[in-house]
């Protein structure tokens, strides 16, 4: 079989999908890309079992069909060093010979059966429910969740995003025990209550291909799998199986002390200060009153200690509470407004951050982070 094919367009095809392929694959075939020519289509695959990202790209110059599984290193790599240009590929599928033809020169790999490649796994259709959602949506709800999302071998359901549709709303959340995030939009909704957690690296797979995204994407899922549906990609997911915590039950819901400040000030004011905390705690401290707001870290170890004052509006009683600087700073990195409002009840319960201007009417953004003890 043989095509003819853009340099370019093919090296950006392949490095969206080679980000699924694994530097520790069980099966060696999985080190390559599948190549499926068919119906003026090149369709091309990447996978480590359990996720599979497929591209679809439309060819004039085609002749012949089949499969044939392409060494996706030394692929990507030759094409990084192509100029733009036509490239054309000659398969034989007898001995899965592949000759790439340039302006100058010949490149011979050697493939491998395609037939070899796994199959991806085909939804239940008694248990299967469909979303179709924007892709800025999508995209939206991702990148303001993955960040809180955990690396935990013991409680694997907390290493994803956990996506709850529901007839009113739809909600992402992620937390790591430490930080929650929960992000709903209205705009969103299903007949019937459904869920589902989606691990890490296909989000962020997901993160990387929805930018370009114009048109709408489709979501299908069942108990084990989930299909995402772009116009040029196709991502099949294998979900964490297990149910997600109770969320709701940790977000405090009587927080009288609400505090409202400019979020790039209070950032640089914690990076200063918190190159004075201890590196075992990175304990920063937040002294909270008329107005102002006193931001403090001492390492006694080293006896260094610094303090800065920031202006801010402050409604409620004096207190003192205590954060990890390095996840406040993360949080507050991610919280998309100009201002910030930090919602608090006392210094043994977590603190709630949101942003005082929403993007959208149809998005609700919560963060929530949980307190240190301050030792006096």
């Amino acid at each position: 079989m043989k095509f003819v094919i853009s340099s370019s367009d093919l090296l950006n095809h392949l490095q969206a999908v080679s980000r699924v392929i694994s530097s520790k694959n069980t099966l060696p075939i999985l080190d390559n890309f599948l190549f499926k020519l068919q119906d003026n289509e090149l369709v091309i695959t990447a996978s480590d079992l359990e996720s599979t990202l497929t591209t679809r790209m439309k060819l004039d110059n085609i002749s012949g069909e089949g499969l044939i599984a392409i060494p996706a290193k030394i692929l990507t790599d030759t094409l990084k060093e192509f100029p733009e240009q036509p490239l054309s590929f000659e398969i034989s599928l007898e001995n899965y010979a592949v000759v790439i033809s340039s302006e100058n020169g010949k490149f011979n790999i050697v493939g491998q059966n395609g037939e070899d490649f796994p199959q991806y796994p085909l939804l239940k259709d008694d248990v299967k429910v469909t979303v179709r959602m924007s892709a800025e949506v999508l995209l939206n709800g991702i990148s303001k969740t993955i960040f809180a999302s955990a690396d935990d071998e013991l409680r694997p359901v907390m290493n994803g995003i956990f996506l709850d549709f529901s007839p009113e709303n739809m909600t992402f959340v992620a937390s790591d025990a430490h930080k929650l995030v929960r992000y709903k939009r209205f705009d969103v909704r299903t007949e019937s209550e459904s869920s589902f957690i989606l691990p890490k690296k296909p989000a962020s797979l997901l993160k990387n291909i929805l930018a370009r995204e114009k048109n709408d994407v489709v979501i299908e899922f069942d108990d084990k799998n989930a299909i995402f549906s772009l116009s040029d990609y196709h991502l099949v997911s294998r979900l964490v199986e297990g149910n997600y915590p109770n969320y709701s039950s940790v977000i405090p819901s009587d927080n009288p002390n609400k505090l409202i400040i400019d979020r790039l000030d209070i950032i640089n004011s914690l990076r200063r200060v918190s190159v004075f905390s201890s590196q075992a705690s990175n304990l920063v401290k937040l002294e909270l009153g008329s107005n102002q707001l006193n931001v403090s870290a001492q390492d006694i170890d080293f006896s260094i200690s610094a303090y800065e004052k920031l202006q801010c509006q402050y409604e409620g009683d004096e207190m003192e509470i205590g954060f990890k600087s390095t996840f406040l700073i993360e949080i507050l990195n991610n919280l998309p407004s100009g201002e910030i409002v930090m919602e608090l009840s006392d210094p043994s319960r977590a603190g709630l951050l949101l942003p005082l201007e929403k993007e959208s009417d149809d998005e609700d953004l919560l963060m929530l982070l949980m307190p240190m003890m301050i030792n006096v």
